[in-house]
């Protein structure tokens, strides 16, 4: 009866995590009840894994890495990567590649694809190359480069956690970096290569429009009364020397093109698209009013109308993944305002210009939003909608030497941790609180940066290890593949576990898929003799490296600018995916032997 409810659990899990109407953090909860009720874990069991030391890490790392993402010090450094000496697409992957792969193996890969986003499709323009024949080298380079150390992503994390808490190994820093690193080499040979080759060539509608330029979001401007431009010609005006292009003028209702709308008068409101930075500075300009949440009937709230001094407004860059609640909705049909304290300052769609209202716009997937209002609103709103964060927006003169303090911080704790001059977990823990003793991380917000829902799932996901183990599911599950496939032998086995751990990373995430099959390969290297580390390894980076359809976060940033379709990630990645599995499969042999030798 137990190894029913399990599995039962088990299957009931993969499908409500493939569908994400529930967050993974409830989902795991649930599971955990359940367990617990049923008999099949004890109190202690089910809560055993949320004290690892992994866990603790991995909150480090999030407040350490928020920082420096917040700090904007490497969009600094991307800019000068965007001013390299390139001159051909091949010379252009060869500098990108390997700084994302870099930056990958210690930073979220979502946050490091957004980043160089905007350069390289400029770079690729300025070559006169279709963005969509390097956006998906960039996409999969910053996936693939977090194979490299234990940090490198939070599926690594996991496994780690579950090995060392079930006495099978523990996982130093850089043990598998050589893997990474052959992982990296022979995904930039092939995107340099085949990759390249099998992309079609799709060019935008227009040459140097925003479909394919750096990412502009389209906002609304109201003109006050008493504004200074009142009375003054469009195109000459201050919002365009701010960096804004217009895209037309609202006048008592009526959509006006902005070059026959005459003078600005009091109360026109000004369809625009602009970067990040132009929409800052149009929050300090006088006369003007930078509009959010617009519904469709008023004008709606301005984004500077809140008590700053005592709740200072963030503006908060998010991105709308697969099967989001919001996709076919209007912004202002939303009432995020009035449901959840936040409002949209801006729309950004890859694929196209926007120019109807903000309130009208119909949400699609890939669809990126400025979301401002207080940190624990936009936090909360996140979280109830697993709304992908690519960073934080800030005037601040001073984030920059902020960001580059918080490296040397980061670095100092990698290196300590990984010499074993201090345990890793202490290590990061220390880098994490230097940075809001040096006033770089606010000590009342820094909770805020740490993603509870995915300790939550790493913490449940691993208990649910112990309950497969205390039902016998795993044993049960064991024999199944061993009655099954056991003719093959057992490297057959082990391949058959990693193409098993690509599959379900598709509709689960990298982590859940992981913790899923790591109990049953664990148990089946039991069975055969066979090395427990090796099956684990495999596992986890298999896990890692699926490149077969647009679901990572990281693919969708690169889906529109690249003017892609869902078949040309089947195309592209799943040759990749098993050359890749290839690689493991035989380097994770040679680093850990498949059966152990006796003396």
């Amino acid at each position: 009866m137990s190894i029913a409810i399990v599995l039962g659990l088990l299957v009931l899990a993969i499908v409500l995590f493939s569908m994400e109407r529930i967050g993974v953090d409830v989902i795991t909860g649930m599971l955990l009840v359940v367990l617990v009720l049923s008999g099949i874990l004890s109190t202690e069991e089910a809560f055993a894994a949320f004290g690892s030391d992994f866990l603790v890490i991995l909150a480090a790392i999030f407040v350490v890495t928020a920082a420096i993402e917040r700090s904007g010090v490497l969009d600094s450094m991307a800019a000068r990567l965007g001013r390299t000496g390139a001159s051909t697409p091949t010379g252009l992957l060869l500098w990108i590649l390997p700084f994302t792969s870099v930056l990958s193996a210690f930073m979220n890969n979502t946050t490091v694809t957004a980043l160089l986003l905007a350069p390289v499709i400029a770079i690729s323009k300025k070559l006169g190359i279709p963005p969509g024949k390097v956006l998906m080298a960039l996409a999969f380079s910053s996936i693939v480069g977090g194979s490299c150390t234990l940090i490198g992503t939070s599926t690594n994390v996991a496994v780690s956690a579950y090995l060392e808490k079930n006495g099978i190994a523990t996982i130093a820093m850089f043990d598998f970096v050589w893997i990474g690193v052959a992982l990296t080499g022979v995904t930039l040979v092939y995107m340099l290569t085949i990759g390249r080759w099998l992309l079609p060539v799709r060019e935008g509608p227009e040459d140097g429009s925003p479909a394919v330029s750096a990412r502009r979001y389209t906002t609304e401007i109201r003109i006050d009364e008493g504004s200074p431009l009142i009375g003054t010609r469009p195109g000459s005006s201050e919002i365009v020397a701010g960096g804004f292009n217009i895209a037309s003028i609202i006048r008592n209702g009526q959509v006006l093109p902005w070059r026959s709308a005459g003078m600005y008068q009091a109360h026109d409101l000004v369809l625009v698209y602009g970067d990040v930075d132009a929409l800052i500075g149009a929050k300090e300009k006088s006369g003007i009013s930078v509009m959010a949440d617009v519904l469709q009937a008023g004008d709606g709230p301005s984004i500077t109308e809140a008590d700053e001094k005592d709740h200072p407004l963030k503006l908060v860059e998010v991105l709308l993944p697969p099967r989001s609640t919001f996709i076919g909705s209007t912004v202002g049909g939303l009432r995020l305002l009035q449901r959840y304290g936040v409002t949209v300052a801006g729309v950004h769609r890859s694929s196209q210009r926007i120019n109807e209202r903000i309130g009208r716009v119909r949400l699609q997937v890939g669809d990126m939003l400025l979301v401002q209002g207080k940190a624990t609103d936009i936090r909360a709103f996140q979280d109830q909608h697993e709304l992908v964060s690519l960073g934080e927006f800030s005037p601040d003169p001073d984030r920059v030497r902020k960001g580059y303090i918080t490296i040397g911080i980061f670095l100092l704790a990698v290196v300590l941790g990984s010499t074993g001059l201090l345990p890793l977990s202490l290590a990061f823990v220390c880098a994490a609180l230097a940075t809001v003793l040096l006033g770089i991380n606010d000590a009342r917000t820094v909770y805020h940066t740490i993603d509870w829902r995915l300790l939550v799932l790493i913490g449940g996901m691993s208990a649910f290890g112990t309950a497969m183990g205390n039902s016998g599911a795993d044993v049960f599950l064991s024999d199944t593949i061993r009655s099954w496939f056991g003719g093959m032998g057992t490297p057959a086995i082990l391949a058959g576990f990693m193409v098993l751990t690509v599959l379900l990373s598709q509709p689960m995430s990298n982590a859940a898929a992981a913790l899923v099959v790591l109990p049953i390969a664990l148990h089946t290297a039991d069975a055969l003799g066979a090395s427990p580390i090796t099956f684990a390894m495999a596992v986890m980076l298999s896990a890692s490296i699926s490149l077969i359809t647009p679901f990572e976060p990281a693919c969708i940033l690169v889906y529109g600018p690249g003017r892609y379709r869902f078949s040309d990630f089947v195309r592209v990645g799943a040759p990749l995916t098993v050359a890749l599995l290839v690689i493991i499969f035989i380097l994770v042999q040679q680093k850990w032997p498949l059966m152990p030798t006796t003396p």
